[in-house]
């Protein structure tokens, strides 16, 4: 293991004990997942978190609903697989808040029905500025050997925002599907012992508290400002479904108009004695504000368009030009979780009908 990598290794042992926790149920059970707080505000995709799911298959749910199928999206999964620490007293589920740094360690944990394989010990590290960073001390054999039929095997980030499909009549409940906007997944053949990965958010349109800095900010692009909900946002964020209720779309079209009137006005150009560096400052500005424009009108156009693809899908793996829809059935799913509470008890969310993964 490099230097740069040990440094990102968190040593547990070396913490002050106040800090460290083991998670008692979790360290003996199987496909069990446990509520966290955090001592601090996680950003995660531009939302602020202040709790999250440790489950007991290496990783982390960051969804903000719970259901029995944790691992389809919403996750920061250094390894996602059908780990048990059930299995062995030497296998722990332990987790480390200092306040400024969150870090969940699965212990010497083994798979399920392939125990003898050898313990697996990696981290997943949510830093308070919002890095995330994955490390692997120990992987006894390589990962794209780990059996996916009967959990899934990811390793990575995703996030999705929830909406309502319509109904046909007033009286009808409304059903909530999850749709995937972002998924990074990392190859599963570079993960050894010793490895490490560390991923460095990007600037939001959600960071943005003002239509001004929503408009003009060179650190992000597609935004749009909402007067009615004070909010910027490209309208792909788990407040999509916010955005489309109150009418948000059609304030950033009259929004956008305004603004290029503006610019446009501030751009004519004066009646008599227009000199050659007033024309070229005055054609510049013009073509900034033509390219503002364009890309304002793309960002509505995407959102009252869903089936169209925005460009940061290519980052991920589709199939299709349609937002991959989360839907989940409470039987037969081989990789279902139950959520436990102090009580014991499992903690049922939102079931949709259909397929499994």
């Amino acid at each position: 293991m490099n230097r740069q990598i040990a440094n990102l290794w968190v040593d547990m042992d070396n913490q002050h004990k106040n800090q460290v926790r083991i998670h008692g149920i979790l360290s003996n059970a199987h496909r069990q997942a446990a509520r966290v707080a955090l001592s601090f505000d996680f950003p995660f995709y531009g939302h602020y978190l202040r709790q999250i799911i440790i489950a007991t298959g290496g990783f982390i749910y960051m969804g903000e609903i719970t259901h029995r199928m944790l691992t389809a999206t919403q996750y920061v999964a250094p390894l996602m697989a059908n780990f048990d620490p059930s299995f062995s007293k030497n296998s722990t589920v332990r987790y480390l808040d200092n306040g400024n740094l969150f870090v969940v360690q699965w212990d010497k944990v083994r798979l399920k029905d392939r125990e003898a394989a050898g313990p697996f010990t990696f981290q997943a590290a949510l830093h308070k500025n919002g890095t995330i960073v994955f490390n692997y001390k120990d992987i006894p054999l390589p990962v794209e050997e780990i059996n996916s039929t009967e959990h899934p095997l990811k390793v990575g980030l995703s996030d999705a925002f929830m909406g309502y499909l319509p109904t046909s009549q007033p009286s009808e409940a409304k059903r909530r599907n999850i749709y995937e906007y972002h998924r990074v997944a990392i190859d599963t053949t570079k993960i050894v012992s010793g490895s490490a990965f560390e991923f460095t958010p990007l600037p939001t349109c959600l960071q943005h508290t003002s239509c001004d800095l929503c408009l003009t900010s060179n650190l992000t692009s597609g935004c749009g400002w909402c007067n009615t909900l004070q909010r910027c946002s490209d309208g792909i964020d788990r407040h999509r479904q916010e955005w489309l209720d109150y009418n948000c779309l059609e304030e950033v079209r009259l929004i956008t108009i305004s603004h290029k009137r503006e610019m446009s006005s501030f751009t004519s150009p004066p009646n008599n004695g227009m000199t050659e560096n007033t024309a070229i400052i005055a054609g510049v500005v013009a073509a900034l504000v033509l390219l503002v424009a364009l890309t304002l009108l793309a960002v509505y156009y995407i959102n009252t368009h869903p089936t169209v693809a925005p460009p940061f899908y290519l980052m991920q793996r589709r199939t299709n030009n349609y937002w991959p829809s989360m839907k989940f059935r409470n039987q037969g799913c081989h990789s279902s979780y139950a959520e436990v509470e102090l009580g014991g008890h499992e903690k049922e969310g939102f079931i949709e009908a259909e397929q499994c993964c």
